[in-house]
């Protein structure tokens, strides 16, 4: 078994009740293997994304692989541990599919597992730990976690091609102080290792790299079938000629270059997205740089809520490498000024403050950006 390092990501006491998600991966399953093995009381919990009866979806959509629920209960039982199954579907199509369909027909590109972790997972699962006398609850996400000046601080993973701390941080001080990771300290190949020492079939699992509602990649079909409105419309340049026709903004995203079709000497990318006129705005790559934008109220982490600018390191995405900034808080909201000009700073993306030592200092959701002017025939160089 893996020993766990609890100087660099804080577990509970041993022998405290704690409620651990189990979707039937290996992740999760690893995560509640350390804890049975640790001498922790655990409860199984899985949510059901599904309306209730077996092989049904919400809105047409499918989330869940077929025997999810039956692959988690399976799981708890080889550990030895009860399993509950938490129903979950209407939540999860008003709150994450709805808003998702929302955000898309408004020319905003959401992130669906930051809304889901702070709704859903850190929130119906949150409410069944109270409801089954648990003190606290775990997952399978690689983030670590410490208590530092009497603030609960996210911490980057220590196998950083797995780090999710970046989907976790806008959960409150209140979820952080109930939640602990216990594959923080571990690579992917460890949890393998005890996860198929459960269940040797996950050995045969791959990874799961797409949004669970949009399995297929379609975006723009979730988005027809709970939005109204889509219609297709101008796409202009930036000096305001109209190049072309779009298929309906719900098909765009900043920085998009592929399916346009539109004829240019240069490549031309998605630079910004009006919704109150149905345009889409294109430009050349060096049209396509932000060198400041705009956040909403930041949701703080290690640091101490305060109203002074401070310098960090700011992920605009998920695999994005991070880049050095100023954050100014104002009131309900904040400015940023980014050190270099960045592409597809993107409204309803997170934007997620790190320090040096990956500590998740603040993040907040993208509200709107300046495009960096450049004057014709200069560039801008990375």
């Amino acid at each position: 078994m893996h020993a766990q390092d609890h100087t660099t990501n804080l577990l509970p006491p041993p022998g405290t009740r704690i409620l651990v998600a189990v979707s039937g991966g290996v992740d999760s399953t690893a995560a509640a293997a350390i804890l049975v093995e640790a001498g922790y009381a655990c409860v199984g919990a899985t949510l059901d994304l599904e309306t209730g009866r077996e092989g049904a979806t919400v809105g047409g959509e499918p989330r869940f692989k077929p025997g999810t629920v039956d692959k988690a209960k399976a799981i708890c039982a080889r550990l030895n541990i009860p399993h509950q199954v938490i129903s979950a579907g209407e939540a999860f199509s008003c709150h994450v599919i709805n808003h998702f369909a929302a955000e898309y027909a408004a020319g905003r590109t959401p992130n669906p597992c930051i809304r889901c972790n702070r709704r859903i997972k850190f929130g119906l699962l949150f409410q069944a730990a109270r409801r089954w006398e648990c003190e606290g609850m775990a997952t399978g996400h690689y983030a670590r976690l410490m208590e530092r000046n009497g603030r609960m601080g996210l911490r980057r993973a220590a196998y950083l091609p797995k780090d999710q701390s970046y989907a976790l941080a806008p959960l409150s001080q209140g979820q952080l102080r109930r939640s602990c990771f216990p594959l923080g300290d571990m690579t992917k190949a460890e949890a393998l290792d005890l996860a198929v020492q459960v269940d040797p079939d996950l050995a045969k699992i791959g990874e799961s790299q797409d949004i669970c509602f949009v399995s297929d990649g379609n975006y723009a079909r979730i988005v027809e079938g709970r939005a109204s409105g889509l219609n297709p419309g101008e796409i202009r340049d930036l000096a305001g000629n109209v190049l072309g026709k779009h298929r309906g903004i719900h098909h765009y995203t900043l920085g998009q270059r592929r399916g346009l079709r539109i004829s240019a000497e240069e490549p031309l990318y998605v630079v910004r997205i009006e919704a109150a006129t149905n345009t889409l705005y294109v430009g050349r790559e060096r049209e396509a740089r932000v060198q400041a934008f705009t956040a909403g109220r930041l949701c703080w982490g290690g640091r101490q809520p305060t109203q002074k600018p401070f310098r960090a390191l700011v992920q605009l995405r998920y695999k994005h490498t991070p880049a050095p900034c100023l954050v100014s808080p104002t009131g309900n909201h904040a400015s940023v000024q980014l050190d270099q000009p960045e592409r597809s700073v993107t409204p309803g993306q997170w934007a997620v403050f790190y320090d040096e030592e990956g500590w998740v200092q603040a993040a907040a959701e993208i509200r709107d950006f300046v495009l960096l002017k450049i004057p014709d025939g200069e560039d801008v160089h990375d």
